[in-house]
This record gives structure tokens, C-alpha cells and sequence, in this order.
């Protein structure tokens, strides 16, 4: 099966002063189409650093990122934007939502930057997704209107409304008390079941590692474990 993401001894060196810090450390990763893995480890592990150079966002020291069969690090800042736009989809801790527009509204700017301004003529997906986050009754509410749990509900529908190849999820139950953790991640969990959808999830919490049917850990820049989890 080819990797939907693959990384070649990835290395991400900071300059602090006078002091070089290792963030990541010849890290080789590959994600197969429709796995959900979490990467797991403590704060400064490198963790966060590895998600954002696999989203585009930050250019590593050396090493090589592939996504869909494209090289990231090969790419100008243009072509890493356009790539982002087609195949990747993000969820942050923070829910980033536009609080003056409707959860329809935010919706339809995610359809709008990926149509390239077309609107969308096909509304299965949307209503697919709607359902399976049970979203169909929020979409005229804003977000100060909604729960913290319906409010990242909503980021998830964003992410994954134009079916990017890989959604990646940075602490997205961090902002969460413990019970609307379990419905955001029981969401994840269902894009991926049902949907199919692949998902790579930072998080410091065991526990939503766990809803994951794989999980890296990470220390010092390297993985140190990779194993699949036995619920699921």
C-alpha cells in the first residue's frame, strides 16, 4: 500500500543564542490512506514541531516530507499553500472559528477557498458530515452560541468537508472539559470508521491516544514506540 504521508530523517535544528536545540532528530514516519494515529509524548518532545513541518507550515533543517506522492520540502511557499488547500486538513487545540459568521458560514468559506471560489454543486458530503457529527441542527447558531465541544465539532466539519487526504489534528480536546474530550474524539474515531478518513492526532492525554488504532510516542525528537492499540 503507498503512504498517504512518509518522512526520510527528518531533522529540525532551533538557533537559541549561542545553543543549537535538536527538535527532531532523523525521524523517519509513514501513514497508510485511512489509518488513525496518534503521536504521543511530553512537552518538548518534538511533537508539535513534527506536525506543523507535516502540515506545510514550517520548512525542517533537513529530511524529506511527502504527502499524496508530493514532496513538501521541494516546494515554494505558493505550491506548499496550494497543497495544503487541496490535501490536507487542520484542527487546532484553539477552535479558530470566524465568530461573526454562522457554523454554515464557516463551512461554506472552507468550500469556498477549496472550490477556488466555485460554489459547491455536490451536497452529499456536507450532509454526511453534518450527520455523523450531529451538526445538523447548529448550522445557523455562532459560534459564542455553541458549546466548546459543538465549537470543535464544527472546526472538525471544516477540516473535513472537501475530503483532504490526511486531517491533522494538533491537541484538538485540549481546550475540553473530560466529557466533550469523549465526543470530539468518539468524532474523530467515526470520520475514520466511516468515512474512512486518514487522521494524525497530537496529544499529550493517554487516554485520547488510546482512541487512536495506533499510536507513536515520541521522546527527544525520535519515536520511540510505535504500536497498534489493542481496543481498537
Amino acid at each position: 500500500m503507498d503512504e498517504i504521508l512518509l518522512t526520510e530523517n527528518l531533522t529540525m535544528t532551533y538557533r537559541v543564542g549561542k545553543v543549537d536545540v535538536h527538535a527532531l532528530r532523523g525521524l523517519n514516519l509513514s501513514v497508510n490512506p485511512g489509518e488513525f494515529v496518534s503521536i504521543m509524548g511530553p512537552s518538548g518532545c518534538g511533537k508539535s514541531t513534527l506536525l506543523h513541518i507535516l502540515g506545510g507550515l514550517l520548512q525542517p533543517t533537513s529530511g524529506r516530507v511527502i504527502i499524496g506522492g508530493e514532496d513538501l520540502t521541494t516546494l515554494s511557499d505558493a505550491e506548499r499553500t496550494d497543497l495544503r488547500r487541496r490535501k490536507i486538513g487542520f484542527v487546532f487545540q484553539r477552535f479558530n472559528l470566524f465568530p461573526t459568521l454562522s457554523a454554515e458560514g464557516n463551512l461554506k468559506i472552507a468550500e469556498h477557498i477549496h472550490g477556488k471560489g466555485k460554489p459547491s454543486r455536490d451536497n452529499r458530503m456536507r450532509l454526511e458530515v453534518l450527520k455523523l457529527l450531529q451538526l445538523e441542527n447548529k448550522m445557523r447558531h455562532k459560534p459564542l452560541e455553541l458549546s466548546g465541544g459543538e465549537q470543535q465539532r464544527v472546526a472538525i466539519a471544516r477540516a473535513v468537508i472537501n475530503r483532504p487526504a490526511i486531517i491533522l489534528a494538533d491537541e484538538p480536546t485540549g481546550n475540553l472539559d473530560s466529557e466533550n474530550s469523549k465526543i470530539v474524539l468518539d468524532m474523530l474515531s467515526r470520520l475514520n470508521r466511516e468515512l474512512g478518513q486518514t487522521i494524525v492526532m497530537i496529544t499529550h492525554n493517554p487516554e485520547a491516544a488510546a482512541v487512536a488504532r495506533r499510536t507513536i510516542e515520541m521522546r527527544d525528537g525520535t519515536i520511540v514506540k510505535d504500536y497498534l492499540n489493542a481496543s481498537n
